[in-house]
């Protein structure tokens, strides 16, 4: 019986055997079915377009620059109405592999001029870096178009703004 979760999409990139004098680039486009897998890992209804193009710069002897824009169309729920929301991405995406990162210690440190940077990997796995930089790029709260948490016509929208306003009457009862 196969099994009914399609698999993340990977790319594995290793470094090591790359020239360390030249770019390389790439172009990743997942397929449907790792849209949706995605989509799933995501916790979003759907993943309609995504790409992730660039390239990995060498930088000295070892270490590597990675240069690329993500492209994507992804629906999310709205978060006042359920209703579905078509967001499009462009976002670019630049990270440093560094084979000797500094050392942050336990104590108070100042912030790296890079941030950025991560340890290099023996491999890069490219699906991983476009999944990550679309999670960080989907928008916290969607809302579908003219969705508000007020409701206009409601007279008690004040009770909503301050719901402790009753309190009062309970702790004061009138005499009857």
């Amino acid at each position: 019986m196969a099994d009914p979760t399609p698999a993340l999409p990977t790319h594995p990139v290793r470094l090591a055997d790359l020239d360390g004098r030249r770019d390389r680039t790439f172009d990743l486009m997942p397929t449907p079915a790792e849209r949706a897998a995605i989509a799933t890992a995501l916790d979003i209804p759907k993943v309609r377009k995504l790409r992730l193009t660039g390239r990995l710069v060498p930088i000295g002897r070892k270490d590597w620059r990675l240069e690329a824009e993500l492209g994507a169309t992804v629906v999310q729920d709205c978060v006042v109405t359920l209703e579905p929301v078509t967001t499009r991405i462009d976002e670019a995406v630049n990270r440093s592999y560094l084979s000797e990162l500094p050392d942050l210690g336990t104590g108070e440190v100042e912030m790296p001029e890079d941030d950025e940077a991560d340890p290099l990997p023996a491999v890069l796995d490219l699906a991983e870096v476009m999944i990550e930089a679309l999670a960080l790029a989907l928008p916290p709260f969607p809302r579908a178009e003219g969705a508000s948490l007020e409701d206009p016509d409601d007279d008690n929208i004040a009770d909503v703004r301050r719901p402790f306003s009753g309190l009062k009457d309970l702790l004061d009862p009138k005499d009857e």
